[in-house]
């Protein structure tokens, strides 16, 4: 039986390609150094997976930055307005083309903002949005795939190339033509795909993983229709080398028949988001097709239930037998950390886990199982067959199956009944819970009047989404204080000071409505995690969200609570600082719930609202202190939604009630704000407007404020805050173009509701850029005053 990984993580297990990637971009390190450093990474994965047994050891899943991104240089799909700087370079493959369409381009004498990023699927990862027009040409300008088969061959490694499917890389694009249709482009992108293939299939490959995750949503009888003639066409010119079609993240469903009708050598489903789908599978799989069962879980850190696993293999062993069966993740171990034996948990806690490489061991111990009960069954014939086999050799083979099973059904049991995973307390009060804890007092329309007495702000205030710029010196203290070489007390006073410069720089800049910085926080949910009961953390359990920005996610293991205020003391001390109102900055209970590794053994709503109890509390006491503003974030709200629209119900009843259970304790003057970044809204648009937040700030800049027509067709009958200045990219926008978005956004909304700000926070960005384009987007918002004769 083979063992199947679909993808491993790039970053390195101590984030060397984030590092390698910013020294490039601040121009420390050479361009040849970048690309030593990113094949010294693939080795090291590619020979971890040799090393540990795997038969498909994956290639090309590989990026600089994002994989969506390498297949539109692959193919040549690249965004109008890049052409010309595309022109200027030496080779398809241009680090100042491919970096710059990620991030942005303001140099040369070009001025190009970057290319659009969203979710990909349910995940706390962001991919680069293909973009499409009428004349779009593709072509294989760059073999990306090919060059790393070659370069893993090299090393006596024989990989299966991964690639990102044509219809799927089409279905996760967005059209920029209004005339053009998706499928359109299909007959112009298959023989840049059949070219691909053939030269992969030509320099000796035996596998090829083509990922079509799209099958697992709701697709249209005209999409569904793509992907049969995709792979006819495709499977009409290849011979020797095998198509593995990947999806992941949910359920074939309706398009099960499809895909089993497709000419493809073997399929690979998730059997850990969707093991219903096993017997419908297994009930309609040709004859020739082979199954890669995804049974262990490639997006969260707990360790595998061989038992469960072994049950779904065996099904698919006794329908087809053993020669048709892989075993792999349920998706690219991309979504988890690298290594647990980097980590200093407690005994306890670390029994219950496993990062990317224990996953990929947990493969090969599910194959020894397998392999232990086929040995014992062939002793048993040879007892019964008068051969010499022996019982003692039997019985150590019994044993040494139950080696592994033994530990791991005992690692089951504990987790299952263990005393600091349950807190009586915590369930009690969720039990509480009645609906009024989910309304505020009033309607908007009255709060809005009272908060509009309180703060007098001016129409279009500006205020920023919370975090300012991390300098190495304000990291530097965060680590200095956790090693001991500061003291508490001298840690408090430096960030003291840089919250003071913080609150001068905005009276400076005349922004309205302040924020204290953030300096004390490592991440939006980290810091808030390690604050919560329920809550342990990683040293070294990054993943990739985008790019070189990486996370490190908490893991929820428990009841969650509250002992002590989070954040009020330093929102507190800001406020002291100035007479313009100060925002009191949290996370929300679904980011906090979705940003992290969470619990397996009770519902994830349950879990939600017990978060929300605990931001509820310090909702309550931010007020306490005097804080009028405060913000919840929430822009993992739409990323939460389940792929299906059959299911999306159910979701968005918690997720939003969750919300509302952590506001609403306030009074009518106190302003609530939530964000939300890189989100589609048009279709849970009833469900945002339920959250009943005052205010909420969205990223449009990317998108030319197109995310703003849903709220103006809907009659959103709350503030908003369109992003106008795009915090993922070190561009700096003039003020003409700040203005020219604001515009947009008057012409859909009502002046009064408006509100300027960045699209997101500015933890990544530098202090210079910082600077500038807030004083940019301060002017924007005073030309917009003054157009519609309003005073400064």
């Amino acid at each position: 039986m083979q063992t199947n990984v679909p993808g491993y993580p790039r970053i390195g297990s101590n984030r060397e390609l984030k590092k390698a990637n910013e020294a490039y971009w601040a121009g420390r390190i050479s361009l040849e150094k970048l690309q030593m450093t990113a094949r010294q990474l693939r080795r090291q994965n590619w020979e971890t997976l040799r090393d540990a047994g795997i038969d498909l050891i994956p290639s090309n899943d590989f990026s600089y930055y994002d994989q969506v991104l390498d297949m539109c240089l692959m193919t040549n799909t690249i965004p109008a307005r890049f052409q010309a700087l595309q022109a200027t370079q030496v080779s398809a493959s241009s680090p100042e083309l491919y970096f710059g369409m990620a991030r942005g381009y303001q140099k040369n004498g070009f001025d190009l903002t970057a290319m659009e990023m969203t979710k990909w699927f349910d995940t706390n990862y962001h991919y680069l949005v293909p973009e499409f027009d009428g004349t779009q040409q593709f072509a294989l300008t760059y073999n990306k795939a090919l060059e790393e088969f070659e370069e893993a061959k090299a090393l006596g490694i024989h990989t299966k190339p991964v690639l990102i499917g044509p219809v799927s890389f089409l279905l996760l694009g967005k059209i920029k033509d209004e005339k053009l249709q998706v499928a359109d482009l299909l007959d112009k992108l298959l023989p840049v795909y059949i070219s691909l293939l053939q030269s992969l299939e030509n320099a000796g490959a035996t596998w090829i993983q083509i990922d079509e995750p799209t099958l697992v949503l709701d697709l249209t009888p005209q999409e569904q229709a793509m992907f049969s003639y995709a792979y006819s066409k495709i499977a009409a010119v290849l011979s020797s080398v095998k198509l593995l079609l990947t999806t992941y993240f949910g359920s074939l469903q309706d398009n099960t028949a499809l895909t089993l009708k497709l000419p493809v050598n073997a399929l690979h489903i998730d059997l850990v988001r969707a093991p219903e789908q096993l017997e419908v599978v297994l009930a309609h799989a040709p004859k020739h097709l082979q199954l890669s069962l995804g049974v262990v879980n490639g997006r969260n850190i707990w360790k595998n239930n061989y038992e469960d696993s072994l049950a779904l293999i065996k099904k698919a062993i006794a329908v087809l037998g053993e020669e048709r069966v892989m075993i792999g993740s349920s998706c690219s171990l991309l979504h988890s950390p690298y290594d647990l034996d980097m980590e200093e948990l407690t005994p306890q806690l670390k029994n219950w886990m496993a990062f990317a490489k224990q996953k990929v061991y947990e493969l090969v111990d599910i194959r020894k199982i397998l392999d232990g009960e086929h040995a014992i069954l062939d002793s048993d014939n040879a007892i019964r067959n008068g051969e010499h086999a022996t019982l003692d050799s039997d019985n150590a083979i019994r044993n040494g199956e139950h080696a592994i099973l033994a530990a791991n059904k005992a690692a089951m049991q504990e987790r299952a009944t263990a005393t600091i995973i349950h807190k009586p307390a915590v369930k009690a009060r969720l039990a509480a819970l009645t609906a009024n804890d989910a309304n505020r007092k009033s309607e908007f329309a009255i709060r809005q009047q009272a908060q509009e007495a309180v703060l007098k702000l001016p129409l279009f205030p500006t205020t920023t989404i919370g975090s300012f710029p991390q300098t190495e010196d304000i990291r530097k203290l965060r680590a200095d204080v956790k090693k001991g070489v500061i003291t508490q007390d001298d840690y408090d006073i430096a960030i003291r000071k840089a919250i003071g410069e913080s609150v001068q720089l905005q009276e400076r800049l005349q922004l309205d409505v302040l924020v204290h910085g953030e300096f004390e926080r490592n991440d939006m949910v980290e810091y808030f995690g390690e604050q919560l009961e329920g809550f342990v953390f990683t040293k070294n359990g990054w993943v990739q969200s985008y790019g070189s920005r990486c996370v490190k996610p908490p893991i929820i293991y428990g009841d969650v609570s509250r002992p002590e205020p989070m954040t009020v003391a330093w929102s507190s001390y800001a406020q002291s600082l100035t007479r313009q109102p100060m925002k009191g900055m949290l996370t929300g209970p679904v980011t906090i719930l979705q940003w992290s590794f969470v619990r397996d053994d009770q519902p994830r709503a349950d879990t939600t609202l017990q978060i929300a109890l605990a931001i509820r509390d310090e909702v309550n006491d931010l007020e306490k202190a005097g804080i009028r503003v405060i913000q919840v974030d929430e822009p993992a709200i739409r990323e939460g939604l389940p792929l299906r629209r059959a299911d999306w119900g159910a979701y968005l009843e918690w997720a939003v009630k969750a919300f509302r259970v952590a506001v609403s304790g306030v009074e009518d003057a106190t302003q609530i704000h939530t964000h939300m970044c890189y989100s589609e809204f048009n279709d849970i648009i009833d469900s945002i407007a339920a959250m009943d937040a005052d205010v909420i700030t969205i990223e449009t800049s990317r998108s030319q404020m197109e995310l703003l027509e849903v709220f103006s067709t809907f009659r959103y009958p709350y503030e908003i805050g369109p992003g106008v200045y795009d915090i993922h990219s070190p561009r700096v926008p003039t003020v003409a173009e700040m203005t020219a978005l604001l515009d947009k956004a008057a012409q859909l909304l009502p002046a009064r509701n408006i509100w300027v700000n960045p699209d997101c926070g500015l933890k990544t960005r530098k202090w210079p850029e910082t600077e500038q384009a807030l004083r940019n987007m301060v002017s924007a918002a005073q030309q917009m005053r003054v157009a519609i004769k309003q005073p400064i």
